[in-house]
């Protein structure tokens, strides 16, 4: 996919990596970048930068999605790519108990890591077949992929969101359907503060627009897979050739990690 003369769709688009793909895709020469995100304020001043349109949405309110697809498509025309990138990363409320975050964490966690990938497919599916086709990026996570050290909640919903995309991926791709599931370990952002430590730190932290870059590239090779850091894929490997090793070798990590803090 090029993304030259496209309309897209940034969530979360404010500040981090959806500030990074918002410029990136501008810089790209997007008919429209639509800068989707809660904090307005913040919205307008990435889209006023890059002459895109901002948006308030919060991705956890289905009625918002629709709303906010409804209002692209009505002013601005057919959505070519709706990137989910809004995301959260809450780690254990106690250290060393999995068990420890509350049904509401776990329920806000879900709502934006996976169902707001669910609402935004849901609205658009019927749109994007009836032309022919349409491209979604899910921002995700190497935790998706891996693990998450301390952080259950996290790492569950991002592995749920590996699933959906790759059902998402598998059941519609004959209908001109792509998509891409952007999994970066470490990328110097304001979401990185939230999680100071873990595996994401160990193998360098990206800037955000190292990872636009690389989702610029994954998206004209049409990539399931965007992987900023490289290594990843040799993790995972390991990971599905000894499950129980990989496990081990997690363990040793977890601590590790926490005799050095």
């Amino acid at each position: 996919m090029e993304i030259s003369g496209k309309t897209v769709v940034v969530t979360g688009g404010a500040a981090g990596i959806g500030m990074a793909l918002c410029e990136r895709f501008a810089q790209e020469g997007a008919k429209h970048v639509i800068v989707a995100d809660r904090a307005i304020g913040q919205a307008e001043s990435v889209a006023n930068h890059i002459g895109g349109t901002a948006i308030k949405c919060d991705v956890s309110d289905e009625n918002q999605i629709i709303a906010l697809i409804d209002e692209v498509e009505g002013r601005l025309g057919p959505i070519d790519l709706f990137c989910s990138n809004a995301g959260i990363a809450p780690l254990d409320t106690e250290v060393g108990n999995a068990t420890s975050s509350t049904n509401a964490d776990w329920a806000r966690c879900w709502g934006i890591n996976v169902m707001a990938h669910v609402y935004a497919a849901r609205a658009l599916l019927p749109r994007m077949t009836a032309r022919g086709g349409g491209y979604f990026l899910h921002t995700i996570s190497a935790a998706g992929l891996l693990s998450q050290i301390d952080g259950a909640v996290y790492s569950t919903t991002k592995h749920a969101a590996i699933g959906f995309a790759e059902s998402l991926a598998i059941t519609h791709r004959e209908q001109g359907i792509r998509v891409s599931a952007l999994c970066p370990q470490g990328v110097d952002t304001p979401m990185l503060e939230a999680m100071p430590m873990g595996p994401q730190m160990r193998d360098g932290v990206l800037p955000a627009e190292t990872v636009a870059q690389c989702v610029i590239e994954g998206l004209h090779d049409e990539r399931f897979l965007i992987l900023p850091h490289k290594i990843v894929n040799d993790y995972m490997k390991r990971k599905t050739q000894d499950n129980d090793r990989w496990i081990a070798g997690m363990v040793k990590l977890r601590t590790h990690l926490h005799d050095v803090t």
